[in-house]
């Protein structure tokens, strides 16, 4: 009996001991109980940029057709709703339906633009054959410029105006330059050909993004919560909005600069008005370019001794612009998001820049999304600062009162 005890004594007493007899752990002790160093949301928050930061990293090719893809999918996003309302909302069709459209509308205006500037080059190839056959005078604007006029005249008359002045000067510039020429037409050759495939990319995207957008949407909802609890809710309503309404506020302006201008053109009576028009209508997007643009045509009628024209044609596009400015742009572009107009002309510059001709919808877009997020930071640190000076005024009240009870008291 004595024995027995005595083994079952020396068996718990040996299950007692503790396992370190085993050597020590590298790592410590794993313990339930430990507090981690960092919270599992921050290491998903740092997780979530440093793979953004890999995806850049290694599809940065593909980045300015999937931005341009997500751009004119937030431009065109409820009309694409619309669509799928009206088909029973079978996305594939759907999207199918809104890509066809959005081709519908790259190409035909480009076409029509297209077929417009092959005919005006045509137009001055057969004038350039025609000056180098039999001459041609220098125009009467050009000999009524100031200071300059007699000189240009006498460069045109020199190199122009002779028969056979024009084809001795493209061989003089073309045997002399013969390389660079080579050069850049392989280069404007090899841009045609990475732009069409930017395009094609961006058609691929933009499919994808219309079929699968509302499913992503809601994926990214639910993260933007998790990283972004008191955030979110306003960024994902903010954002969009200003996308949409910046894009197809200035599509939609440069598309009516372009027309109404390029009508003021063809009124006034100057050469090639439906190029002028394409010109002014791309250079509208730019802060500064239409009035530049109709600015220099009124400049032409005037030397060419159209003085009624050139006038009215300028005070015609200065009404337009300031309607514009004053009425149609504060309300189509930035949204909720009222762009100003150094961040507007900053992101222009720098999207062209960086992006090419993508970056003109790109580069404002971003800027009009960082300008949201600041503004969205500063409403933020007021509203923390008017709680906070609640919160003090409601403790001075608090020891305020006692005090003027106690007077109250005394004085009866």
């Amino acid at each position: 009996m004595q024995g027995s005890l005595n083994g079952t004594l020396q068996i718990v007493s040996q299950a007692d001991i503790p396992t370190s007899s085993k050597g020590p752990r590298w790592l410590g002790q794993a313990t339930a109980n430990r507090i981690a160093l960092i919270t599992p949301i921050s290491v998903a928050r740092w997780l979530l940029v440093l793979i953004g930061i890999a995806a850049i990293y290694f599809f940065h090719g593909f980045l300015v057709p999937v931005l341009a893809a997500l751009v004119i999918a937030f431009a065109s996003w409820p009309l694409y709703r619309r669509l799928l309302d009206r088909i029973g909302g079978n996305t594939t069709l759907g999207a199918t339906f809104a890509l066809l459209f959005i081709l519908a509308f790259l190409i035909i205006p480009i076409g029509i633009a297209i077929s417009y500037a092959v005919e005006e080059i045509r137009q001055w190839i057969s004038w350039a054959v025609e000056a180098d056959t039999t001459g041609a005078p220098p125009p009467g604007w050009i000999l009524a410029l100031p200071r300059v006029g007699e000189w240009l005249g006498a460069k045109w008359t020199e190199h122009i105006g002779q028969p056979g002045a024009i084809g001795e000067l493209i061989q003089i510039v073309s045997g002399a330059n013969i390389g660079n020429i080579y050069r850049a037409v392989i280069a404007a050759g090899d841009g045609l050909f990475h732009l069409l495939l930017t395009l094609l990319f961006m058609l691929i995207a933009l499919f994808f993004v219309y079929r699968d957008g509302a499913n992503f949407a809601r994926q990214l909802d639910l993260l933007g919560e998790r990283i972004l609890p008191n955030r979110w809710e306003r960024i994902s309503r903010v954002v969009p909005a200003t996308i949409s309404s910046t894009v197809t506020g200035m599509t939609l302006i440069a598309i009516g600069e372009g027309i109404v201008l390029g009508i003021a053109y063809w009124l006034a009576g100057v050469p090639s008005p439906v190029t002028l028009g394409v010109i002014t209508g791309v250079m509208a997007l730019i802060p500064g370019g239409a009035p530049l643009s109709f600015t220099l045509v009124s400049i032409y009628l005037v030397a060419s001794g159209a003085m009624i024209e050139g006038v009215a044609l300028f005070i015609w596009g200065s009404v337009e612009l300031f309607i514009v400015d004053k009425t149609v742009r504060p309300r189509l572009v930035g949204g909720p998001i009222k762009l100003p107009f150094l961040p507007t002309f900053f992101g222009l510059v720098g999207g062209v820049k960086t992006m090419g001709f993508l970056g003109l919808f790109i580069g404002p877009v971003l800027m009009a999304l960082l300008v949201s997020i600041w503004r969205e930071w500063i409403r933020e640190v007021e509203l923390a600062d008017d709680a906070m000076a609640d919160g003090e005024q409601g403790e001075l009240d608090f020891v305020a009162e006692p005090e003027v009870e106690s007077r109250r008291v005394s004085a009866g």
